[in-house]
């Protein structure tokens, strides 16, 4: 786990934001995904995917089963679009649900603590 000032300087030379931050680990902590992409996709990836969230995301998103859902839905296709393989696909889209569910935690940053898979 990253404390916030490593977490804070990678998110610096990575050039994320804290919350692009915390879905870029959630994508590549499965398998070691840096593997299969090159850092300009992952940020790509990670970049699309947070604002995929933020335009997706509703008063009690977690608490509606169908909205959950579409959210699932949302993240798995954008897994799809960049080829995720799909044997860490599962755990990537738990992990971002998860950094979600911090919107609803009362959270003043809610994209400061990174999930652990």
């Amino acid at each position: 786990m990253l404390d916030i000032s490593s977490a804070h300087k990678e998110g610096v030379e990575l050039g994320l934001s804290e919350e692009e931050l915390a879905f870029y680990h959630a994508l590549t902590n499965p398998l070691n995904q840096k593997d299969y992409y090159t850092n300009d996709q992952l940020k790509a990836m990670t970049q699309e995917l947070t604002e995929t969230m933020r335009r997706n995301r509703t008063i009690d998103w977690n608490k509606k089963l169908n909205t959950r859902a579409a959210m699932r839905m949302a993240i798995k296709k954008l897994l799809k679009k960049y080829k995720y393989p799909p044997e860490g696909e599962e755990e990537a889209i738990k992990t971002v649900i998860a950094q979600c569910e911090m919107w609803d935690n009362g959270e003043d940053a809610p994209f400061n603590r990174h999930v652990q898979p």
